[in-house]
């Protein structure tokens, strides 16, 4: 039988609000079981809020507090993604991470961290010994104590995961609007009438899975319970040459506020530092400041001495959904028809494929039991990962359009076509790694506007695009 194909115009089972990580693969997870789902954004493409930048691990969910629904979904997401990965294209790297002790205060917290560790069910943490810290990671500096190494942790690609996810869903029947927001909306005797930019949509279940504005959105349903605060986190990018100096992931011992500064390598062949983590009101101010890079640049070095030599490619700061609670905030509304998830904080692009799954299991408990799945229409995406083959070391490749990331005019089209085309130029970016190599799009970017513009819209599109001016 083939998938029910939602249409703007009718009643859709499930609206899910967000096209971040967690909306895609809550959105995946509905129309897989024949759904009728709209997946509604309100920027131009996904990933246009928190989900955009993040430190790209596969978490295994060792430190987060025992009991809560944090650690079960992300020890499920953890599961499945590597469970679904492979069918997808999408890549693993198995770095494991070393948490590192420098301080007798920090080796003393080391065998209550593994101790939580065993209580989420990672079995393999374990504390290692001075000599051992060295040979997992020989370019660390000295004066190392002890650390706590976690196999299981890894790196992986966090844009194309939840663009593999929403590609599913819109191969099972989901609509997806992008460039639309929710202003309001009316409940009735059948669901929900929302509010938006584009007229009214109708739906039987809504989500709420809208991230940094999370708590305004719920403001529809009800006075919310829950306030988001924006956390900023800063990173710096090194290039990749410092590849060399990293195997895995080096994290700090965390404290009640801030998992801290961690170095790792990335799926694109860099290593990142990062994140700070800054409480501020606005929800949309990802600018960075000179003064903080430098000094998360010192920081990499004090960890790994080598990339005190290493230059900076670029820099970012995302912004976490934070909320009073240390927990996700997931719960049903039976009596309005509504699914709140909110507060999904860094480990959320692990935790999406497991957040879908509760969700699932709410409306299931809640407004009726879903369908067996079928079995999945097969769906990959191009790999942007440097452990594996690219487009641009294939005969007959054609032009290469950005050098520093070596993406090829025929990568550019194809993120701009399909089921799903890049919506803007950070979707084409995130679609493709273009503009974002050493030169930051300074050769490339005339090239680039030349081949995307007829498709993501003219000069006045662009000039609204804040990607476009970086």
């Amino acid at each position: 039988m083939p998938p029910r194909v939602s249409r703007r115009d009718e009643r859709h089972d499930v609206a899910v609000i967000g096209a971040g990580v967690v909306g895609c693969a809550i959105a995946r997870a509905f129309a897989l079981a024949g759904l009728g789902v709209a997946l509604i954004e309100r920027g131009r493409d996904i990933l246009s809020g928190a989900s955009k930048a993040n430190s790209a691990i596969l978490h295994t969910g060792f430190d987060a507090i025992p009991g809560s629904l944090e650690a079960a979904c992300v020890r499920d997401g953890h599961a499945l993604y590597r469970a679904l990965h492979a069918a997808f294209g999408l890549p693993l790297l198995e770095t494991g991470a070393l948490l590192v002790a420098w301080t007798p205060a920090e080796l003393a917290q080391l065998p209550e961290i593994v101790a939580r560790a065993r209580a989420n069910g990672v079995e393999d943490a374990r504390i290692v010994a001075v000599p051992d810290i060295y040979r997992f990671e020989p370019g660390l500096a000295a004066g190392a104590l002890g650390a706590v190494v976690v196999p299981g942790e890894a790196v992986i690609d966090p844009w194309s995961a939840p663009l593999a996810y929403a590609l599913q869903a819109v191969a099972h029947g989901a609509l997806v609007l992008r460039g639309v927001e929710v202003t309001g909306g009316q409940p009735d005797a059948h669901g929900w009438r929302l509010a938006t930019t584009a007229g009214t949509l109708r739906a039987r279940v809504v989500v709420n899975c809208a991230g940094l504005y999370g708590d305004l959105v719920e403001a529809i349903a009800r006075p919310s319970p829950f306030a988001i605060r924006p956390r900023k986190g800063q990173f710096v990018v090194l290039d990749k040459t410092a590849r060399r100096h990293v195997r895995g992931i080096v994290l700090p011992v965390p404290n009640e506020r801030t998992k801290g500064v961690l170095v790792s390598p990335t799926a694109f062949g860099n290593v990142i530092v990062g994140p700070t983590a800054e409480d501020q009101e606005d929800r949309r101010d990802t600018s960075v400041d000179g003064a903080t890079l430098e000094v998360l640049r010192a920081q990499g070095a004090r960890l790994v001495p080598a990339l005190a030599d290493e230059p900076v490619t670029a820099a970012y700061a995302g912004l976490r959904p934070a909320t009073q609670v240390k927990d996700f905030i997931v719960e049903a509304l039976p009596e309005r028809r509504w699914i709140t998830v909110s507060g999904i904080r860094s480990t959320g692009l692990t935790a999406s494929l497991g957040l879908a799954d509760h969700v699932a299991s709410l409306h299931a408990a809640h407004f009726g039991p879903l369908p067996p799945r079928p079995e999945p229409i097969p769906v990959r995406v191009p790999n942007l990962a440097e452990e594996s083959p690219r487009p641009w070391q294939t005969p007959g490749r054609g032009e290469i359009v950005c050098h520093c990331e070596m993406v090829t005019r025929a990568e550019l089209e194809a993120a701009l076509d399909g089921p799903l085309p890049a919506g803007d130029l950070g979707g084409l970016k995130r679609r493709t790694r273009c503009m974002l190599g050493r030169c930051q799009g300074f050769h490339c970017t005339r090239r680039v506007l030349e081949i995307a513009t007829p498709r993501i819209g003219g000069p006045a599109a662009l000039a609204a695009d804040p990607e476009a001016r970086r």
